[in-house]
């Protein structure tokens, strides 16, 4: 097993990247020697000491590739430091119930694997990137009417702090 922390990530228009990569960037600043790869790309997590696993949210649950990785690594998993994080656009919704649902959402990741530490970043909303035309006109009517803005809404403060917080733990745990 090498010191290498794997960050990873299952993204639907890139903003989760960019979350993944500003983690690895700050957990690299913190003296750990780190590899951000696409959940895709990844076929084994045994060589690594831990593991951040990340992906958007999308009708209220992981995408499917972020879950496909988790129950085919959860054994693996298991053994590891492993913490997680999400995106997610209901992050920027005023009314703050909204976030312990999201928690809520998250179950069926900790039931495959518990994380030592997660969190839940805002995400980008830039509605020419949704796929579907439904999907998109639904989007539009919520920004119309207030529910959601455009635009990046990601904290890259929040984001260095929570990857800054994370690399003690991630180090300890992995002794």
């Amino acid at each position: 097993m090498s010191d290498t922390v794997l960050v990873t990530y299952a993204t639907m228009a890139g903003s989760t990247a960019g979350v993944a990569e500003a983690i690895g960037k700050t957990l690299t600043e913190q003296g750990m020697a780190v590899v951000v790869r696409p959940m895709q790309e990844v076929t084994d997590v045994t060589p690594y000491r831990a593991i951040v696993a990340g992906s958007a949210i999308q009708n209220r649950v992981w995408l499917p590739e972020a879950m496909r990785f988790m129950r085919t690594h959860q054994a693996a998993l298991a053994k590891k430091p492993f913490a997680s994080f999400s995106v997610c656009m209901t992050m920027t919704m005023k009314n703050g119930q909204y976030r312990e649902a999201i928690m809520e959402w998250l179950a069926p990741v900790r039931a495959i694997v518990q994380p030592m530490s997660e969190r839940l970043f805002a995400g980008v909303l830039d509605i020419r990137k949704i796929p579907s035309f439904s999907d998109r006109l639904k989007f539009r009517i919520s920004v119309m009417t207030g529910v959601w803005n455009e635009g990046d809404h990601r904290d890259w403060n929040a984001i260095a702090a929570w990857a800054k917080d994370l690399a003690p733990q991630l180090s300890e745990h992995a002794r």
